[in-house]
């Protein structure tokens, strides 16, 4: 059985008014990879789904939503208050190889679930190698004033393998 503690209550609300602004709780998270996105489950029990607010910004996801704990119309007393309530905030700062574009977000029993495919261009890729052809030598056309016969506009013969 829990025992009701005024004085510890009183103390909370003394620490919330004394800091004169409440900040935003943060939603704990988890992040993974799979394949090529990835997954981000965070925290948002008792949020209403209609006040999940996401916003991406400069590579900076934002994620804001609201919980209401009180329940409508007049309350007469509150006698014990230990559930959070007001706004609850995460930012991740996401990598330029992300594809912001294309981010899909789910709610579901109070987990808010995120997928940030990575952009085509990060992905990782295959390079081809090619064999280099056996060509003779090669013929370069242009004027040069140091050329070995002196001749301005003379053609020369450059053999590329026998340089060195």
């Amino acid at each position: 059985m829990m025992r009701f503690d005024p004085f510890r209550d009183l103390d909370r609300l003394a620490d919330q008014l004394a800091s004169g602004v409440r900040t935003p709780r943060m939603a704990p998270m988890d992040v993974f990879r799979i394949g090529d996105h990835y997954v981000v489950h965070l925290d948002l029990p008792g949020v209403d789904p209609g006040s999940v607010d996401l916003s991406v910004e400069d590579n900076t996801l934002t994620v804001r939503a609201h919980r209401t704990t009180r329940p409508d119309g007049e309350v007469t007393q509150v006698l014990v208050a230990e559930r959070p309530s007001g706004e609850v905030s995460r930012q991740l700062l996401l990598g330029e190889g992300m594809d912001v574009e294309r981010i899909e977000a789910t709610y579901d029993h109070g987990v808010l679930t995120l997928h940030v495919p990575v952009a085509e261009r990060s992905k990782p890729r295959r390079i081809p190698v090619s064999l280099a052809r056996e060509e003779g030598p090669q013929v370069i056309e242009g004027s040069s004033s140091a050329s070995s016969s002196g001749a301005p506009g003379e053609q020369q013969a450059v053999d590329a393998g026998s340089a060195g």
